[in-house]
């Protein structure tokens, strides 16, 4: 691999975004149909350090802040929405190398090209033998895994055929890494949005994983101790899946001006642009869309500087409630430009029917589902709620 393909520090990530943007979004329509992100595309996101974001310092990883992480996702899914998701999964993926034994986090995370990507979901089952365990399990969803190189499944951990319980008393759940080439990979990701993120099942049988390749993610404490992985990982995901929203959003009502300023509506004299209703529309939804991200970010500055004394049930629903209502407000405000381009928006040639299938997709992802703000309300009204997953 030459030289310039090679991560470096400068310039600086949300730099190295907007310089990759204009390739990414030329690429959409290429990257929807082939259902994947091209690999020269993914060259160049690894090369320019976007998978490495979450990755630690000593690993040669960016270990970059959470802000920082939302700009360059957002910045990505303003181009194309697949191409932010893709690089969400694998930049958040690297918290895990924070979890991992050292020795087994720099072989899968210090290539600096290397690319991981997986499902937290326990879809799984390991069966606990001497020194690993014998994972099996068919996961969907499975972002991106036709680029990455190593894969993470998570299963329930099995002891004499029954869920081994944790010392909470509920069932065992562990992420498991392998490498990619010993998953089958199933095509299955006919869809309407997010097209070309790639999220076909991953599949694995009796597949033996050492116990220093799994992590608890509910469980294990983090070995790196910087205040990126005293996050909540959960919360943590829920901020990177909004991120892609908020861009996805924000290309949509760059779309819906452009085309307001080109388009004269049938039976009309005067461009779209100068109707009325459309500029309510287009405020409206400039205005939430800022301040759903402010608060995000706000929420994210919180927690940031909570974690050195640790961060409260409080802190983490609040930081959930932030990110699943940047997720609904990025939805609305694409709802809103569509409506707004008329019948022009249902052409595949517009930009906005693609941002309306794709922020739609995000919405459906489990971390920003409107379940999360039933549990975030109990913590809030100080019921009992089960806070390992928020």
């Amino acid at each position: 691999m030459s030289e310039a393909l090679r991560p470096s520090a400068s310039p600086s990530p949300l730099e190295a975004a907007r310089s990759l943007a204009p390739r990414l979004r030329a690429a959409a329509e290429r990257t929807e149909a082939e259902r994947r992100l091209a690999p020269e595309l993914v060259r160049e996101l690894a090369a320019a350090g976007l998978f490495r974001l979450c990755v630690p310092r000593g690993l040669g990883g960016l270990e970059a802040d959470a802000t920082t992480l939302v700009e360059v996702i957002e910045e990505v899914a303003r181009a194309d929405g697949s191409a932010g998701w893709c690089t969400m999964i694998g930049a958040t993926s690297g918290v895990v190398a924070a979890y991992l034994p050292e020795r087994e986090a720099r072989e899968i995370y210090g290539p600096p090209l290397a690319v991981s990507g997986g499902v937290f979901a326990p879809h799984g089952q390991a069966a606990a033998v001497p020194g690993g365990y014998r994972l099996s399990g068919r996961w969907p969803f499975a972002s991106g895994c036709q680029h990455c190189d190593w894969l993470m499944g998570g299963a329930l951990v099995m002891e004499d055929g029954a869920p081994r319980r944790n010392s909470r008393g509920v069932p065992e759940s562990r992420m498991l890494l392998f490498p990619a080439r010993e998953a089958t990979l199933h095509d299955t990701w006919s869809v309407s949005g997010l097209r070309g993120t790639g999220s076909h099942d991953m599949e694995v049988r009796d597949l033996f994983v050492p116990r220093e390749r799994s992590v608890s993610l509910q469980d294990d404490r983090p070995r790196e101790r910087g205040p990126l992985y005293a996050l909540p990982v959960f919360g943590f995901l829920a901020v990177g899946v909004c991120a892609v929203g908020l861009g996805i959003a924000r290309a949509a009502i760059e779309a819906l001006a452009a085309l307001a300023t080109e388009k004269t509506p049938t039976g009309s004299r005067r461009l779209l642009a100068e109707r009325a209703l459309v500029q309510a529309h287009v405020a409206q939804a400039e205005g939430a869309l800022r301040a759903a991200r402010a608060g995000l970010l706000e929420a994210l500055a919180a927690v940031h500087d909570a974690a050195p004394r640790g961060v409260t049930p409080r802190e983490r629903a609040l930081l959930r409630i932030a990110a699943t209502h940047a997720a609904r407000t990025s939805a609305q405000a694409v709802d809103a430009m569509y409506e707004a381009g008329g019948g022009s928006s249902i052409y595949a040639a517009s930009p906005l029917q693609r941002h309306f299938r794709d922020v739609h997709v995000m919405t459906q992802h489990a971390s920003v589902a409107p379940p999360t703000l039933e549990l975030a309300g109990r913590v809030l009204l100080g019921l009992e709620a089960d806070t390992s997953i928020l």
